[in-house]
């Protein structure tokens, strides 16, 4: 099963880690100079709940805004 939640869908969020070197110009330097771009994610918190699912208790991975928001009902 993927990392995503169960909910609503959010997934990994892709984009680039940026390198930089250098002293900032207000600090009296020339400038910050872009060093390296790498890959990076980050990826939703997800927790394994049982939650109640047309009146069963079922057990998902949701995330934490789902949550916070009352969107899932929980079963204890």
């Amino acid at each position: 099963m993927a990392r995503v939640c169960e909910v609503c869908g959010k997934g990994k969020l892709y984009g680039s880690r940026i390198t930089r070197r250098g002293k900032a110009k207000k600090e009296g330097g020339i400038g910050r100079h872009v060093v390296k771009v790498a890959p990076n994610t980050q990826s939703p918190n997800l927790q394994k709940l049982r939650v109640l699912v047309n009146g069963t208790p079922k057990r998902l991975k949701v995330c934490t805004d789902c949550i916070k928001s009352g969107r899932i009902e929980r079963a204890y």
